[in-house]
């Protein structure tokens, strides 16, 4: 027994001292780490147990962070502590709550999306879903600065914090999900890239445009989808590029481009502008050549803010889909239970996501529905809802949200 005893002594104080070598070690490395920034920025391998998430934190949260290099441990409980409170705190949706107005990034120069009039009022598809994100989450539609943005500002304004949603005819992709600190919410509009020509040119193809000046607009999709469709189909063609429609409009009437690419959307509104003020005759080619699912998007990194915002624009779905609309979702007096959570007379599923009891009451009042939203700015302009991807997925279309409860 004492053998024994000694033999676990003996092992007890092995184990402590290696524990004083483990821990004058760490001193010594982190140590080594302070005195050297740029080693410690150029071999994060040295620190695999705290390195990843102090990185993972300085892309999205806090860039002066990475100043922090005085002390490892500090920074590290630092950076912890500081996600811990804004997430406390309701980081952007207490920030828009306290402002008292929604920052939402929009378009001023597509009709039927996002126009802005000689008195600087502001109309349109997409301004309507930013009236819908201020219903639900301010109770008032009207609580709303549109910043108008053209297509290189998008991504950096949403970045910088200069807007608090974009919702400007943006299209969801791999690369800007993956690279611009950008969260993609619900697609509220399924669209796809067409080319439009004036109808006296007789061209009705993509090939008879060979050698052609086509318009199109820097820093979207559009440009890129252009190149590779026509270089895949070894179609030669000058890009002729423009910073917003403002510029490309004159310069395609006036015969600088033969033909003009966009969303088969955006092609349709400016084909009925130009028509209704007298203008050529336009023809819009058959081909879809991309699919482009346009929808709000807002940055990386704040889920509360994220579903808030998905929520709010949802509803306007699925009041389409329940039957509620401007006119009546304010004095359902029914007995569904689904309903009455939707409209928040019982349990209601809002409770979790940071909104109002009766977001969706306040979102359909002052708003609409989605069908009314949809027919109000872009059955105008010629797209017909019913038969499209924009119906709802009863009546064959791809408008289909997560149950509400």
């Amino acid at each position: 027994m004492l053998n024994q005893r000694n033999h676990s002594t003996r092992r007890r104080v092995i184990g402590a001292v290696m524990a004083l070598g483990l821990v004058a070690g760490a001193c010594s490395s982190s140590s080594d780490e302070e005195s050297d920034d740029s080693v410690a920025s150029e071999e994060p391998a040295d620190d695999t147990t705290e390195e990843p998430a102090d990185d993972t934190t300085d892309d999205t949260t806090d860039d002066t962070a990475a100043d922090d290099t005085t002390d490892d441990t500090t920074a590290t409980d630092d950076t912890t502590d500081d996600v811990e409170v804004v997430q406390s705190d309701g980081g952007r949706l207490q920030a828009v709550l306290d402002a008292g107005v929604l920052r939402c990034g929009g378009n001023e120069t597509l009709p039927g999306f996002g126009i802005v009039d000689s008195d600087g009022n502001y109309s349109g598809f997409d301004i309507d879903y930013c009236r819908v994100v201020a219903a639900a989450v301010l109770g008032d539609a009207e609580a709303v600065e549109i910043v108008p943005l053209n297509a290189d500002a998008r991504f950096p304004s949403l970045q910088s914090g200069d807007v608090d949603v974009l919702i400007r005819n943006t299209t969801w992709t791999g690369s800007r999900d993956g690279e611009q600190g950008a969260n993609f919410l619900f697609t509220t509009f399924y669209d796809g890239q067409g080319m439009m020509v004036p109808a006296s040119s007789g061209f009705t193809t993509l090939e008879e445009l060979a050698d052609a000046s086509i318009c199109v607009l820097s820093g979207t999709t559009t440009e890129l989808n252009l190149t590779t469709i026509f270089n895949a189909r070894g179609i030669p063609f000058t890009p002729v590029v423009f910073a917003d429609n403002t510029q490309l409009q004159p310069a395609y009437e006036s015969g600088q481009c033969e033909a003009w690419t966009s969303d088969a959307s955006q092609l349709a509104a400016f084909k009925s502008s130009i028509e209704g003020e007298g203008g050529e005759e336009q023809f819009i080619m058959a081909e879809v050549i991309s699919k482009e699912p346009l929808g709000p998007v807002v940055v990386d990194g704040d889920t509360e803010w994220a579903q808030a915002v998905n929520w709010a624009v949802m509803a306007t779905v699925q009041a389409w889909e329940f039957g509620l609309d401007s006119s009546n979702i304010a004095s359902y007096d029914g007995d569904d239970p689904s309903i009455l959570a939707f409209t928040g007379q019982a349990e209601n599923p809002a409770a979790g996501l940071g909104l109002p009891d009766d977001f969706a009451v306040q979102v359909i009042s002052q708003v609409g529905n989605y069908e009314e939203i949809y027919n109000e700015h872009i059955v105008p302009i010629g797209l017909s809802l019913e038969g499209s991807p924009n119906d709802l997925w009863t009546n064959g279309g791809l408008m289909y949200v997560p149950p509400f409860r």
